[in-house]
């Protein structure tokens, strides 16, 4: 388990991350989400040991980051994976060799570093470019290569730094759907860095949002994106709001299919077995991980408020006044 505790880190005299507080489970795909420069970069780099911090605590399993030194915080970060939105990858070294590299610096000896890392070649569909060089590979197989080399150590925790920000939305989600499989089969936990919603939605299970070096929210990542708040229409960059009519009155309700299991048809039996007028003025659906849910406002005529509401809680719908 991952605890920051009143966290604070500055440059110079200039604060980047003021009092943050965050608890990440173990085997947790954990998503840290921002505009450019909100923090999360940092934060990323203060989880691993690699940033010093002013104030707070950072805890991982319950190792406080804080108090270690020379040999004990290089093998803390031996047990910490790291992976980059351009790959880092070594130019002069094949595909075997890049992967092996981790191991080299800590005096591996040759066979238990080509077997282990044959092992995660092969974990992550690459065992065939074992003498490639980088130049030959594409985007997302250097990012493949990048992944097997970051699981070299068998880290306990795997971060990812915009990792798929460079690659094109085909390549990213066999790259989403490979970490997803790590997870699922080593039970590993993941920090993702990323401003790219669809990433958060497709892999995180919880997230912190992050502004000017302020942590905003923290939760599940379908309840945050449901919610909509103000701190995520900002890194969204767009609102949710839709023209008024005065006379009217606007409930949005949340609507989704768990997994294989929808839910009823709640729209066509407010109209039908309710008897209420409405009309749809705004609403989405997505997918987070294995669900679908989304967000509908409906209008009403000001005298159908208390029907709909009535048979909305009859159904235990969620609802809310927009």
């Amino acid at each position: 388990m991952i605890e920051i505790k009143d966290l604070c880190k500055k440059f110079g005299d200039t604060p980047v991350l003021e009092g943050i507080n965050v608890t990440i489970e173990d085997g947790d795909i954990y998503g840290l989400v921002g505009v450019s420069g909100a923090g999360k970069s940092t934060l990323l780099r203060c989880i691993n040991g690699l940033l010093p911090f002013e104030e707070g605590s950072l805890i991982v399993d319950g190792i406080d980051i804080k108090t270690l030194r020379g040999k004990k915080l290089r093998e803390f970060r031996s047990n910490v994976g790291m992976i980059f939105q351009q790959f880092s990858l070594l130019e002069r070294m094949n595909v075997m060799d890049n992967v092996c590299l981790p191991m080299r610096c800590l005096k591996y000896n040759k066979k238990e570093m080509q077997k282990r890392a044959l092992e995660n070649l092969e974990l992550v569909g690459m065992a065939e470019r074992v003498k490639a060089l980088p130049r030959e590979l594409s985007g997302g197989q250097k990012q493949r290569v990048a992944i097997a080399r970051a699981m070299a150590l068998n880290p306990k925790i795997l971060l990812c730094d915009e990792a798929t920000s460079a690659l094109d939305p085909n390549i990213t989600q066999s790259i989403l759907e490979l970490l997803k499989e790590i997870n699922r089969k080593s039970g590993i936990t993941i920090v993702v860095v990323t401003h790219q919603m669809e990433v958060v939605k497709n892999i995180c299970n919880k997230m912190t949002i992050l502004s000017h070096g302020k942590l905003t929210i923290s939760g599940e990542v379908k309840d945050i994106f449901l919610n909509h708040p103000e701190t995520l229409q900002e890194v969204l960059g767009k609102s949710t709001e839709f023209p008024r009519k005065e006379g009217k009155i606007y409930l949005e309700i949340q609507q989704g299919i768990e997994g294989e299991k929808s839910t009823e048809y709640i729209l066509s039996e407010l109209a039908v077995q309710a008897g209420v007028n409405f009309n749809v003025v705004w609403g989405g659906m997505d997918r987070y991980r294995s669900s679908v849910a989304g967000n509908i406002v409906l209008e009403f005529p000001a005298e159908e408020k208390d029907k709909a509401q009535q048979y909305l809680d009859k159904r235990q719908i969620y609802w809310r006044a927009r």
